[in-house]
């Protein structure tokens, strides 16, 4: 098993789980693609037979978290309630994290920021039509020649996580309109990594629009770059 606690798919406690959460929001708010309380993080974890996850709690900086602030919710859940045990309520966007962890079993991390040049680039109409064209090939990194935009919809609420879901189909990172980013690993570590990588296209992607506007790789490029991934694993 690996010593980096963010890199464990499969955790050997709630309590190893919970603190990898709190390490992960820290970590993301220390690189710079998040801030004070924006943005969100959580983790699969199950209970005995209940399939469940644990999220980050709302309106809680992260540098105050503590374990018991984390939250447990119930895949099967259909409203916001936070366990008994639960010192708050979970982040107002549960949803998106309960209907991915839902709708794809190999997902078992999420981290959803509010980083700058991923925001900024959410906001742009042809953005929003297109996403993230296939102007480098590190695009292949987050599953396919392109990153989607989620379409906008008030934070918290049924219909983003459905623009997310819809965003997110056979790929590993979307943006969200007027809002930031949302990226999914196989633990933490692979989330966060992504997340990260995401924002460092799109400072990319903004500084060649400011030079002219960049060339674009085409699908050929574009498909013999994600074979190669393919076979490096």
């Amino acid at each position: 098993m690996t010593d980096d606690p963010l890199a464990q798919a499969r955790h050997r406690t709630e309590a190893e789980a919970r603190a990898a959460v709190i390490a992960c929001a820290l970590q993301m708010n220390a690189l710079g693609i998040n801030h004070g309380k924006a943005g969100n993080v959580s983790c699969r974890w199950d209970r005995s037979a209940a399939s469940g996850y644990l999220i980050t709690p709302a309106a809680l900086p992260f540098h105050r978290l503590e374990a018991a602030d984390i939250v447990w919710m119930a895949l099967e859940a259909d409203d916001g309630d936070a366990p008994d045990e639960a010192r708050g309520q979970p982040s107002s966007e549960w949803r998106f994290h309960r209907d991915l962890y839902r709708a794809r079993g190999q997902v078992q991390a999420l981290v959803h920021t509010h980083s700058l040049h991923a925001a900024a680039l959410s906001c742009l109409p042809a953005i929003q039509r297109s996403g993230l064209p296939p102007f480098h090939y590190m695009i292949a990194t987050l599953g396919g020649s392109d990153v989607r935009c989620a379409a906008y919809h008030s934070f918290g609420t049924q219909a983003l996580s459905d623009a997310v879901i819809t965003a997110m189909q056979g790929r590993h990172a979307c943006l969200m309109a007027h809002h930031g980013l949302l990226a999914a690993g196989g633990h933490l570590a692979q989330a966060l990594s992504r997340a990260l990588e995401l924002e460092r296209l799109s400072q990319m992607y903004a500084l060649g629009l400011s030079l002219g506007g960049p060339a674009l790789l085409d699908e050929a490029q574009m498909q013999d770059v994600m074979a190669r991934f393919a076979r490096r694993g």
